[in-house]
């Protein structure tokens, strides 16, 4: 597998906007003190919040996003970085498995589009409903640094669309490159429209840089599996 040395700023990553609200915890107490009891009750049961204290046997604490910056824990996106390592799907994602999150993101928002509308897709296949709207906000993050990549090997096992097929190979191949310390890998989106466009998947959080909010964009779907895409003004 090649390496590439990228310098690139402003990679989209797509976090549904019902993430991206202020703590929903303020609206229930009337003063400060009673809100971090609250915030207390909900870091209990809180994956990322765990992990930050040292409590996931999958991630060193250090390695979070708001270890870098002891003096300053108002970072934007510190947190949307941690969360991304500590929350995951049942049965992982293309890179990583259930135990350890990863952060996925394109250099094409259309292809970022394209990737988490396929996963909405399926799940309300799931419903046999497709009746339904999702509004997603950008994340946009800057990477600089080698990054192995695959993106000359789009026949290779990983990249098999049936998620049976290529989750559990790509699972297997990200374990081997973060035991060898690659920070990320470089790879064909199997989702976005021929001729598709390239994906980022970086397995160490320190290497995510520069954090910032983006456009917001509104994917509808009205009766079939096809949907809709409007930006949001």
């Amino acid at each position: 597998m090649k390496q590439t040395e990228i310098s690139d700023r402003g990679l989209v990553r797509l976090l549904l906007a019902t993430y991206h609200k202020p703590p929903a915890l303020r609206g229930l107490v009337d003063t400060d003190d009673e809100l971090d009891i609250l915030a207390e009750i909900e870091g209990l049961t809180s994956g990322r919040l765990l992990a930050e204290r040292g409590r996931n046997p999958h991630l060193d604490p250090r390695e979070l996003a708001w270890r870098r910056r002891s003096r300053d824990l108002r970072i934007y996106g510190d947190t949307h970085v941690n969360a991304a390592f500590t929350y995951t799907r049942a049965g992982g994602n293309r890179f990583n498995s259930e135990e350890r999150g990863a952060w996925y993101c394109a250099w094409d928002v259309m292809v970022s589009v394209s990737e988490v509308a396929w996963h909405r897709t399926r799940e309300l296949g799931y419903t046999g409903c497709f009746e339904d709207s999702a509004r997603y906000v950008e994340l946009l993050a800057d990477f600089i640094g080698v990054f192995d990549d695959m993106t000359d090997e789009r026949d290779h096992l990983v990249l098999h669309a049936d998620p049976a097929i290529g989750y559990p190979e790509g699972q297997n191949l990200a374990h081997h490159l973060r035991r060898e310390e690659s920070r990320g890998l470089i790879y064909p989106s199997v989702r976005a429209p021929a001729p598709g466009g390239n994906c980022l998947v970086c397995f160490e959080p320190r290497a995510i840089q520069n954090v910032r909010p983006g456009a917001s964009w509104d994917l509808v779907w009205n009766g079939t599996p096809d949907y809709a895409v409007n930006a949001v003004a």
